[in-house]
């Protein structure tokens, strides 16, 4: 129940912080929500994981389909992703994600050496 806890509020507080600031106050908000929700280091870095990869995810896709794939093709045919779209909402909800969760470790290793 944690896990799923953790899971969303990390999710909310990474879009709360996203309207003000940049983009790595995802790590900002998945370490203070490893501090207030105990989890091992594993879980701790999963829940933040899932939490950024869901909501950068469903951004990238969510922007993509309002602009009609017009800059995300040109983005893709630049990286060397074959042109495909799906491919590169996939990286950067991957990006994000892996901020968040090494925020989250980091959170979750500081409250157990208290």
């Amino acid at each position: 129940m944690k896990f799923i806890v953790a899971i969303v509020l990390t999710a909310f507080l990474a879009f709360s912080g996203g309207l003000w600031f940049d983009w790595w106050s995802v790590a900002v908000a998945a370490f203070i929500i490893a501090l207030l929700v105990h989890q091992k280091a594993g879980k701790a870095f999963f829940a933040g994981f899932l939490g950024v990869f869901i909501l950068w995810g469903a951004f990238a896709w969510w922007i993509d389909m309002k602009n009609e794939s017009i800059l995300s093709k040109k983005i893709a045919a630049t990286l060397p992703l074959g042109g495909n779209v799906i491919l590169l909402i996939l990286l950067t909800a991957f990006v994000g994600a892996l901020v968040a969760g090494f925020g989250a470790m980091s959170g979750s290793y500081l409250r157990s050496s208290k």
